[in-house]
């Protein structure tokens, strides 16, 4: 047996091994969950009660799963126009020079800062000052998390459009130059066209995070089993309901956490294939 073939039979067992890990995952999560949904049906999505009190258990999905959806989604919003323009800053107008290098530099750090780090922050910085400004008694809610979830995937987003944008090829710039075009017009329709799909791939990997992230959410979202009723309400996530009562949780308490533990899977990988679909449109 030759070392091609080996090294493809070496590539196909390690591929192999990522997929009986997925596919145990989602079997483990299924039959963990599978007490809930006997017991819930498909009210446990679309319920709204969250009482763990011995002799009135009832538990449901739709306060936390909306907790993440609007956090998640508000701090995408947030978080385009800035790492975008940082991204043409670094990656176009400053190319190749000091400033773009420092810059660069610290975007990759804040990329790689625990999240726990951005929690803390939040805690004794950020809500503090939503609190003088008025905008919460307390300054924990949907608003606050979703400010700290935009600053955390800012700098991810951001170093991922950068990649993308400085890959497009120098060529295509220099002869749209040549033909008068200014530098807006070759961002707009030279740099965009032929990133975009890139582009679009780094806010969904950043939205993927968004959705999952745990310990700086739990911090500062206020933590209530309720469905948030704006953004300066508080609310819940996901991820935070799993970090706050999964190690005190058994029984179809214990079965709940890990069906809304399956949803979060569901939505994450739903998102995921909505952005493929995305990239192949716009490819």
């Amino acid at each position: 047996m030759n070392s091609e073939k080996i090294t493809k039979y070496f590539l196909f067992a390690i591929s192999l091994i990522i997929l009986i890990i997925s596919a145990g995952m989602v079997l483990s999560l299924i039959g963990g969950a599978m007490p809930t949904f006997k017991e819930y049906g498909l009210k446990f999505i679309f319920s709204s009660e969250w009482n763990p009190t011995q002799g009135r258990e009832s538990y449901s999905a739709l306060p936390f799963i909306a907790g993440t959806v609007i956090t998640s989604v508000f701090a995408l919003l947030l978080c385009l126009p800035l790492s975008f323009s940082t991204s043409l800053f670094i990656a176009e107008y400053y190319h190749k020079t000091k400033v773009a290098s420092i810059l660069g530099s610290m975007v990759d750090l804040l990329a790689g800062i625990p999240s726990i780090v951005y929690g803390l922050w939040g805690f004794y910085t950020l809500r503090p000052f939503i609190v003088s400004l008025g905008l919460s008694d307390q300054g924990f809610g949907v608003f606050t998390s979703s400010i700290i979830l935009a600053i955390m995937i800012i700098p991810y987003a951001t170093s991922l459009s950068n990649e993308i944008i400085s890959m497009v090829p120098t060529e295509l710039k220099e002869a749209a130059y040549s033909l008068g075009a200014t530098r807006l017009e070759v961002i707009f329709n030279v740099i965009i066209p032929n990133a975009r799909s890139g582009i679009v791939a780094s806010y969904i990997l950043a939205l993927g995070r968004a959705l999952g992230e745990t310990m700086a959410v739990t911090m500062l979202i206020g933590n209530a089993n309720i469905i948030p009723t704006g953004l300066f309400s508080t609310g819940n996530t996901m991820a935070s309901l799993i970090a706050n009562q999964f190690g005190e949780a058994q029984g179809l308490k214990l079965s709940s956490l890990i069906a809304i533990g399956l949803l979060l899977f569901v939505i994450t990988a739903i998102v995921n294939a909505l952005g493929k679909f995305i990239i192949k449109k716009l490819s």
